[in-house]
């Protein structure tokens, strides 16, 4: 005899485990902060390599004009304020991937909670 109740829960089980169940499997296998740091870590490298491209669009944009100004510029003024600018920006980088990387995992743990009661549910089914 076919279970109307147990049909639907499977259903909505297997819709979720094509759709967002897989992502949220592989983000759940990791500690909070292991993840967390993994992806501020994968984020700051990007913001490094993003902020290098930039810079080097900013010099070659006006390459003559930076190339007639280099005798006149502070070298060392100017590194500093590249530093502070790179720091800036990757501080701030950091700090929204933890906020945002942080809200995924709670977010992903949560599903997987629910995914596991319904788990629970449908293996009282059978029972």
């Amino acid at each position: 005899m076919l279970n109307e109740d147990r049909i639907i829960l499977m259903t909505k089980m297997a819709v979720y485990e094509e759709r967002e169940g897989r992502k949220n499997v592989a983000v759940g296998s990791y500690f909070r902060g292991d993840y967390v740091s993994l992806q501020v870590i994968r984020a700051v490298i990007s913001a490094t390599i993003v902020f290098g491209i930039v810079s080097a669009f900013y010099i070659f944009y006006d390459f003559e004009i930076f190339m007639m100004d280099i005798y006149q510029m502070d070298l060392l003024g100017f590194g500093k304020k590249m530093l502070i600018l790179y720091g800036v920006f990757v501080i701030l980088y950091g700090i929204v991937s933890y906020i945002v990387y942080s809200c995924r995992y709670n977010r992903a743990k949560k599903s997987l909670k629910q995914y596991y009661i319904n788990l629970k549910r449908l293996s009282e089914f059978y029972d």
